[in-house]
């Protein structure tokens, strides 16, 4: 694996995979704006390093966005060898020993897996070439991105925030964005279901102040490691060492007795002081495509920060899918199906979280049923369990379906008997999901979709049921049975009607101005803005979603906008395209979700 970022971003431009902007670019939106283009392009397009930023140091954006640079981050010619090799350990790890000989087998295996745990290094690390103590460790230094206008600030975007346990010593390695107040402070998003958090909550008990480093940059999988559903008490460098087939060597902090990885890039160090109030952070363009909005979180204190004198800032910019998490999710499908099917569904053979989805709303899998309503198991088993909680939406295919075919998923959907697909349960979401009038908790959807079989389909549209000022769009009636309605956000609409009228499975409804949106931003759309137990309802054996934005009874008190440029910095991006060198030029993407805006601000 890699020895340093620097060894990588080598690699990357070795395999043309790399865009190197000499041209002096801005921290604050520019950079931003930059990498949401070309992360859109097709593909994912390439790695971006900015050379010549406001802040002295290079920024690399896009390192994970695309399929073949995930699968180079995590050292694999294709992102299916890891979990390949996944199968095969835990096959032979779990197999029947039928003699004393079989189980000597195992030894070596044994032996591999100790090569694996990260290992402490005396001394100081490359991470620690240059050390800014007290007043000098000035967050100011680092470029820091500001990535859209309605942000509260910069934001740290790809931090490894490393806290221990002060019950058990055990380590957590998580990412959680951190908002720059000023030179000696941030916010720490600890979101209440998170390790950090809990950590947070027991340093709190203790009445003791709580150390905390964070790692940026270094080898590209700490930083994957560190987003992956790793198992609470499971050290995200032990998967870490698994992947790069090699230790992860960890130095000691300057300022307090945490470790971190010794090759990283930067290392901000300092603390939270767990009898201070919480602050107010946010707003933030979130993964989501919306805004997330203010809310209150611990503050951290920086009492030092150490960097590698050829040190590279890496960044990630998300917003309005598709975007760079969508690749690091493709890697996580790969690597967790094999640790899902032993520990928690043995049924499963495959799944996918689409991009629409933001990694939490919407997941599909193929499964082999041997009995009646066995979905009905799974669906309420995968809710149960780890960052699964957090989904919304779940299909349920047979085994043999390819859950990334648009065809196969199509027919199982229009050919489906909804009346007997349904599952519906309620529990834990994401904080970040907006739709849901209570934080982190709400309604949620699967359809067994394990028995359908090919039926007759339903009569013909009847468009004069439809109320006045509701457009309809009959795109997607015939390959996916189901109608496409745009209507003002406060139109009440006799759903029963609707549905009669519809002859269809499904009927969406959305608000006008997401007329002319592609399917796919529109099923963006729909699983952000919709509570199933509240915007859900089964008509019969036609299924409605009113997807249109919503507050007051019954709904959220506060509705995000979605994540979109200004016109100065698209205007800044479009004139001077040619300078950045990046090719074709590549119209900005937020022009096309304008018309989707509520309010001049974060917030409706």
């Amino acid at each position: 694996m890699y020895k340093s970022l620097g060894e990588f971003i080598d690699r990357l431009e070795r395999a043309d995979e790399l865009i190197r902007i000499g041209t002096p670019v801005s921290s604050e939106l520019e950079i931003a704006e930059i990498t949401d283009r070309i992360v859109k392009s097709e593909g994912g397009g390439k790695a971006l390093l900015f050379e010549n930023t406001d802040k002295g140091f290079p920024v690399l954006t896009n390192l994970y966005g695309s399929e073949r640079r995930m699968a180079m981050a995590l050292g694999v010619e294709r992102l299916e060898d890891i979990s390949e090799r996944l199968d095969a350990l835990i096959g032979t790890v779990t197999s029947p020993k039928e003699n004393f000989v079989d189980k000597l087998r195992l030894l070596p295996l044994l032996g591999e897996v100790s090569q694996w745990f990260p290992r402490k290094k005396k001394g100081a690390g490359a991470c620690q070439q240059v050390v800014l103590e007290g007043e000098e460790a000035k967050l100011s230094l680092l470029p820091i991105l500001k990535c859209w206008p309605h942000d509260g600030g910069r934001f740290v975007t790809l931090p490894m925030v490393h806290t221990v346990d002060p019950n058990s010593g055990i380590r957590n390695v998580g990412m959680y964005r951190m908002q720059v107040f000023d030179d000696y402070t941030t916010g720490m998003h600890w979101h209440r279901h998170k390790t950090g958090a809990r950590h947070y909550e027991a340093y709190k008990a203790q009445g003791k102040r709580m150390p905390v480093s964070v790692a940026i940059g270094g080898d590209p999988v700490y930083a994957y490691s560190a987003t992956a559903p790793v198992p609470d008490n499971i050290d995200e460098y032990l998967l870490a060492g698994l992947l790069r087939g090699k230790p992860v060597k960890l130095v000691k902090c300057v300022t307090n007795d945490i470790y971190v990885p010794e090759d990283c890039d930067f290392v901000i160090e300092g603390y939270v002081d767990t009898s201070e109030d919480k602050v107010l952070e946010g707003d933030f363009g979130d993964h989501t495509g919306f805004y997330s909005l203010k809310d209150y979180y611990p503050k951290f204190h920086v009492t030092a920060i150490t960097h590698r004198r050829d040190a590279v800032y890496p960044a990630t910019i998300v917003g309005v899918p598709p975007q760079e998490d969508a690749y690091i999710a493709m890697a996580t499908e790969r690597i967790f199906l094999a640790p899902i099917r032993l520990v928690m569904q043995p049924e499963v053979e495959d799944m996918t979280m689409p991009s629409a989805g933001t990694q939490h709303n919407i997941t599909i899998i193929s499964m082999r049923q041997l009995y009646e309503r066995q979905a009905s198991k799974v669906a309420l088993g995968l809710w149960g369990a780890g960052q699964m909680m957090f989904n919304k939406y779940l299909l349920l295919t047979p085994a043999s379906t390819n859950v990334r075919s648009p065809k196969e998923l199509a027919a199982l959907l229009r050919n489906c008997d909804l009346r007997k697909s349904l599952i519906r349960s309620e529990g834990i979401y994401d904080v970040l999901d907006h739709a849901t009038s209570t934080c982190g908790f709400g309604g949620k959807v699967a359809l067994d979709l394990t028995n359908v079989a090919e039926r007759e389909q339903k009569g013909a549209f009847k468009r004069e049921l439809l109320p006045e000022g509701v457009v309809a769009d009959t795109t997607l009636l015939e390959e996916w049975s189901t109608l496409l309605l745009f209507a003002d956000n406060d139109l009440e609409i006799d759903l029963e009607k609707v549905a009669e009228g519809a002859n269809c499975n499904f009927v969406a409804i959305f608000d006008k101005r997401a007329k002319g949106l592609t399917a796919e931003e529109l099923l963006w759309l729909g699983a952000a803005n919709t509570e199933p137990k509240r915007d859900i309802t089964l008509c019969g054996a036609t299924l409605v979603v009113d997807a249109r934005a919503k507050r007051g009874e019954g709904a959220p008190v506060r509705w995000p906008n979605v994540v979109v440029s200004d016109d100065s910095t698209i205007a800044k991006v479009d004139s001077r395209w040619k300078e950045y060198g990046l090719g074709e030029f590549v119209e900005s993407l937020s022009l096309r979700y304008r018309s989707l805006l509520l309010s001049d601000g974060a917030e409706w």
